[in-house]
């Protein structure tokens, strides 16, 4: 039996990588999904390859009207949320240190990843109560586990979401919505490979990894579990799958 089934997804970022694996995985499952991307063509093109009725909705997380319409064209479609996926995110090769990185950079990480996450449960999760409870999946990141150089402003953002993450896991239990986040290394996307090839912190970090690289399926089949029943006792967690990173 298709582990969604009869379940319906909205995922944010998922015009490529991460986002993408995991739209076509959980349709895969039987899921109806929402494609919430910026990018409309890369949306409408992983909403093709998804299939099982996947819908490419334009969204910008950072605008709270686009996000909150684009939500509302999800729920129009499909007539419930049962699963809120805050993928959309990253960081770039500006970032740096506290003292050395633009300040600039410091507040797109914020807005993006954690205001973009802030403003997913903001309107998500009233829908995912009305559906009986759901599963919320953050994007947080094993440097808000670890120490990682030259990173602050994509770990200060990655921090905050595994720090929202546990605080919304105990607000909304009593409701049955679970809230965790997932906690990626460095993930072989496009972005992030060339990410890796330019920064020698991050090549050290993905030269320690113990299992091999981490691809998007990988991280996809950690988000099917925490979308699927067979996470329900699973709540406030901030789980990473990083090739065993933050042990070595």
């Amino acid at each position: 039996m298709p582990r969604l089934r009869g379940k319906v997804a909205f995922i944010t970022g998922a015009g490529n990588g991460i986002g993408r694996a995991t739209a076509i995985l959980f349709a895969r499952e039987g899921a109806k999904v929402a494609v919430a991307e910026i990018d409309a063509r890369a949306g409408e093109e992983t909403a093709l390859l998804a299939g099982n009725e996947a819908i490419a909705i334009p969204a910008d997380v950072t605008d709270p009207d686009s996000l909150q319409a684009a939500l509302r064209a999800a729920i129009d479609k499909f007539g419930r949320l049962d699963i809120l996926h805050n993928n959309a995110g990253g960081s770039t090769a500006q970032d740096d240190t506290a003292v050395n990185a633009p300040l600039d950079e410091f507040w797109r990480a914020i807005k993006l990843d954690l205001y973009g996450t802030f403003l997913g449960c903001r309107f998500g999760i009233p829908e995912l109560i009305k559906a009986g409870g759901g599963s919320v999946i953050n994007m947080s990141s094993n440097v808000a586990l670890m120490g990682v150089a030259g990173r602050d402003c994509y770990t200060a953002a990655k921090g905050g979401i595994a720090a929202i993450t546990r605080s919304l896991a105990v607000a909304y239990a009593p409701q049955k919505v679970r809230v965790n986040a997932i906690a990626p290394s460095a993930t072989m996307t496009e972005r992030v490979r060339k990410l890796v090839a330019g920064n020698a912190a991050l090549t050290r970090l993905a030269d320690s990894h113990l299992l091999g690289l981490i691809e998007p399926d990988d991280i996809a089949g950690m988000a099917l579990y925490l979308a699927s029943d067979e996470s329900r006792m699973v709540t406030g967690q901030v789980l990473p799958v990083d090739s065993g990173v933050t042990i070595s």
